[in-house]
């Protein structure tokens, strides 16, 4: 493959587009990879979409190498079997959704386990017919409210969605099992920096699911790791290590106080210890029993419910994590006091919600037998020594609350969880019988009974996979692409005019015939700076000037991660970069 950039569709900028907010989007349209044609939406420039392409190359190799079977379904479905499976409410408004000529409710698909379910279902009826996987490369849709960041928070983006099914879950976890290892080899042939977290399912469902984040100070996914042993996890799904239990009556009496002017948690504190309430004055904010106020609302759903949400003083809540733990609700704060006046506002203790017929969900921290300084339910009022299990009983346990760096371990107990940012790549998920389920998906089992398959989801995000890489490889100069991914091999630069520019194309000819993809910028009029500027900006690994002493019969190579710059004799360089780039693939050319 030849590429003249004389002749290419390729425009690059020497100024950061306006909404770019992250490296990968800076500099994939200055770099003449992407360009914006929608809120959302991007066209792929001949050199973005060989990225693209090798990309998908890269997956589709590995996903078919462990038996997957490539398949294509429409982007365009009915709405009645999201209608059956739930996740029609599930989705609200995330997904894309519209009507026929006919009135026929359809959507744009996020995602293809109920269209991959009901295609099993319609070929497949005996035990013989399994396990199977299908797996598809195909763009989906998110209605995002607030599309940023070029590639990486878009509405329209290409996936990798594969689905298993099996008889037993012996069989799907070893399918899972086969995936997770697949899904390494991708994303270590693509250059990336990841981590393996545990991870909320979502509206995927299912009993077990992780996420591969690669590491960037821009993702939008928050991760901990431990100091101590290898857990991770992305935050909506870390877990907190409840104390143990002890005896309610082992505390005195509850005791109500006047609390004036305690408008924080901090002040409230500091006037308990000034007073010396139940006989201490080492009161601090985790004594504090601090209760939030939520709104939920259930998928498709008319009325909302009040929920009130328990946890120490000294933590946030976190309503990504709410959010999480009551999916597919959906959660707000809290803000119809007027009508809600048993609601002392800032003063709301947990004495009385089971009486007003409140749900009350704490904190794991919160453990049986605990004792807390919370509200009275009065203006001005807090009451000390309030005990869980004597003077009021959660209706449960929810993970809430923000998770902080220097916390402990929830896996080994001994370590500290680190924070850390990524973008989520790839995201496996054990679904269980949700779909199968749904649809009454049965075959004759081996001994003549009903069989039910269970099932696994497994996605990668290609198109987001491109910024990903991206983002962990460039410098202030551009982009520095993989050679597993890089649009060409080889970058041909003329730096001069005349015998330069004609040298420049006939190696390029001769490397091409050779089996390398090859950019040549043969484009005159242009200064040699300008075209080593845009050079590095693209990012091709190697790149080859043709300058001033092609007349003594050499050229120089330039290795763009390194910087590394080698004179060789024009004779030699076919045979030099055949074996560099041959090496780098891992095959021959």
């Amino acid at each position: 493959m030849l590429l003249r950039m004389s002749t290419l569709l390729l425009r690059t900028l020497r100024e950061d587009p306006a909404d770019a907010e992250v490296p990968s989007h800076r500099l994939l349209v200055r770099a003449g990879y992407i360009r914006r044609a929608a809120p959302g939406g991007y066209a792929w420039l001949p050199l973005g979409k060989l990225v693209l392409d090798r990309v998908a190359e890269v997956v589709r190799s590995e996903m078919t190498a462990i038996g997957d079977q490539e398949v294509h379904f429409p982007a365009l479905l009915p709405a009645e079997p999201y209608q059956t499976s739930g996740r029609w409410a599930e989705y609200g408004d995330d997904i894309f959704t519209l009507a026929d000529r006919r009135g026929a409710g359809h959507l744009l698909a996020p995602t293809h386990e109920e269209p991959a379910t009901l295609l099993v279902k319609d070929l497949f009826s005996s035990y013989r017919d399994f396990p199977v996987t299908l797996f598809q490369i195909q763009t989906k849709f998110r209605d995002e409210a607030r599309p940023r960041a070029g590639l990486l928070r878009g509405r329209e983006f290409l996936m990798k969605d594969a689905y298993s099914f099996d008889l037993d879950e012996v069989g799907l976890q070893a399918a899972y099992d086969r995936h997770r290892v697949a899904y390494r080899k991708v994303f270590d042939r693509l250059g990336l920096e990841y981590t393996i977290v545990h991870a909320m399912s979502g509206a995927m469902g299912g009993s077990a699911s992780e996420e591969f984040l690669a590491a960037t100070p821009v993702g939008e996914d928050t991760f901990v790791g431990c100091t101590a042993c290898d857990y991770a996890a992305n935050t909506e799904a870390v877990t907190t290590r409840a104390p143990a239990a002890v005896d309610p009556d082992a505390h005195p009496p509850a005791e109500v106080h006047d609390t004036p002017d305690t408008p924080t948690v901090a002040s409230l504190v500091d006037l308990a210890n000034a007073r010396r309430y139940g006989g201490r004055d080492d009161w601090t904010a985790s004594d504090v029993l601090k209760n939030i106020v939520l709104t939920v609302r259930p998928p498709d759903a008319d009325e909302t419910e009040v929920l009130v949400i328990g946890l120490p003083g000294d933590r946030e809540v976190d309503l990504k994590r709410v959010a999480a733990a009551l999916h597919p609700a959906t959660v707000t704060v809290f803000e119809d006091w007027e009508q809600h006046p048993e609601l002392v506002r800032g003063y709301i203790g947990p004495q009385i919600l089971a009486k007003l017929g409140l749900r009350y969900l704490v904190d794991p921290r919160v453990a049986p037998g605990s004792a807390w300084v919370t509200g009275a339910n009065e203006p001005g009022r807090h009451a000390v020594d309030v005990v869980s299990g004597r003077d009021f009983t959660p209706d449960g346990t929810i993970e809430a609350a923000e998770v902080r760096a220097g916390d402990p371990c929830p896996a080994c107990g001994t370590g500290e969880l680190t924070i850390r940012r990524g973008i989520e790549i790839g995201h496996i998920f054990q679904l269980g019988r949700r779909f199968t389920d749904a649809f009454a998906v049965d075959v004759l089992g081996p001994e003549g009974r009903p069989v039910r398959p269970t099932m696994g989801c497994y996605g990668i995000g290609v198109s987001r996979a491109v910024a990903a890489i991206a983002e962990q490889h460039h410098d202030d100069r551009g982009l520095v692409w993989p050679a597993s991914v890089a649009p060409c091999d080889v970058h041909l630069v003329a730096a001069g005019k005349g015998p330069q520019l004609e040298a420049a194309v006939d190696l390029g000819g001769r490397l091409a015939a050779a089996g390398l993809r090859v950019l040549v910028d043969d484009r005159a009029g242009v200064s040699a700076g300008v075209k080593f500027t845009d050079a590095e900006l693209i990012g091709i690994p190697c790149a080859v000037v043709v300058g001033r002493r092609l007349a003594e019969g050499y050229v120089e190579l330039r290795d763009r991660s390194t910087g590394e710059r080698t004179e060789l004799p024009v004779d030699e360089l076919v045979d030099r970069l055949v074996a560099q780039v041959r090496a780098a693939r891992g095959h021959r050319v």
